[in-house]
């Protein structure tokens, strides 16, 4: 009912006394069968000359007063409450880079179907789950750029995700661009808390900017990084072009992830390695959660009773009653 929309009720179990208006009713029509008498007269003509009155049909109308006003007094009792709720937050939120390897060995087929677009599809369900959050990308390989600053419109980031190929930039892996690149868009943020998300699966070969450099640029900007190395252990199956087309190589997993784990300790963040699909998902799971806790959010709940107009209607329903039972209904009662 739209009457009693963002309306709370602090005692509902009041509303089993509705079960009286049933049976007031059912004793009233009993009582009234039980009045009704038989005359037996010898014809109508005495009765012709009675006078026409709506008064009698409407000897009811005292039972429905009745009824609406015990209605209204059980909502009453119920004690209806208006309830108003804010949220007071803390913090401003959460920017968030992901900077992503995009390098060749990103095909390698160790997650399915390569690490490349599985990595992408896991990132796009994190992005998905933070709505409130300003999101960017940059991707890196032998160097690194912003495919998409800090936005909160985040269909338009899934959509530059899910466009990321390998062959976008020259190959390799710096790992310190893409984490100064990273930085270098959170530094002017005023955010409570700004993070880079760092996903590679091999070791810095080219940039000009090493890795622990950029980590130390992240730490006087207070940008915490999580850094993940995505390989499984071993070898995994690369495909490689050659003048036969497409071949498939096994190729030694080879992440640094002393660097990774020193880069994550640096910056207050932590390191984690994925090796399949699943631990990957997990890890952002992970994350989803941390960043979440960080945001302190106060609520605040403002009730207001409503029973008081519900009282005198009932009070106002009784006292029509009552004089409608004592003055013009008087004769049609009895």
């Amino acid at each position: 009912m739209h009457m009693f929309k963002g309306i709370e009720f602090a005692h509902p179990g009041v509303f089993w006394l509705f079960l009286l208006i049933p049976l007031m009713a059912g004793w009233y029509g009993w009582r009234e069968r039980s009045f009704q008498g038989s005359l037996g007269v010898s014809g109508l003509k005495g009765f012709a000359a009675a006078p026409k009155s709506v008064v009698p049909r409407l000897r009811h109308l005292t039972i429905l007063l009745r009824l609406l006003a015990l209605s209204a007094l059980i909502v009453a009792l119920a004690r209806p409450q208006s309830s108003l709720s804010w949220q007071n937050t803390t913090t401003e939120g959460i920017d968030i880079v992901i900077s992503y390897d995009i390098s060749g060995s990103m095909l390698a087929e160790d997650f399915k179907p390569n690490r490349l677009e599985a990595g992408k599809q896991i990132a796009i369900d994190f992005i998905k789950d933070r709505p409130n959050d300003r999101i960017g990308l940059v991707v890196f390989s032998g160097e690194s750029f912003t495919q998409c600053p800090l936005t909160i419109d985040h269909d338009v980031l899934v959509n530059l995700f899910d466009d990321l190929s390998y062959g976008m930039i020259e190959d390799g892996t710096a790992i310190g661009m893409g984490l100064a690149t990273a930085v270098n868009r959170l530094k002017g943020s005023e955010a409570k808390s700004k993070v880079v998300i760092l996903l590679t699966d091999g070791s810095n070969n080219m940039g000009s900017i090493a890795p622990l450099t950029a980590a130390e640029i992240a730490k006087q900007f207070n940008v915490r990084v999580y850094t993940i190395g995505m390989g499984t252990n071993g070898y995994a199956n690369m495909p490689i072009q050659t003048s036969m087309g497409v071949q498939y190589q096994r190729v030694k997993v080879q992440i640094d992830e002393p660097t990774l784990k020193e880069i994550a300790a640096t910056t207050g963040g932590k390191y984690f390695r994925a090796t399949n699909n699943e631990k990957l998902e997990r890890i952002y799971e992970w994350i989803d959660r941390m960043e979440k806790a960080r945001i302190e959010v106060t609520q605040y709940r403002k009730k207001t009773e409503m029973f008081l107009p519900f009282a005198l209607v009932a009070l106002g329903l009784i006292l029509v009653e009552f004089i409608l039972r004592n003055t013009l209904l008087r004769g049609a009662l009895t």
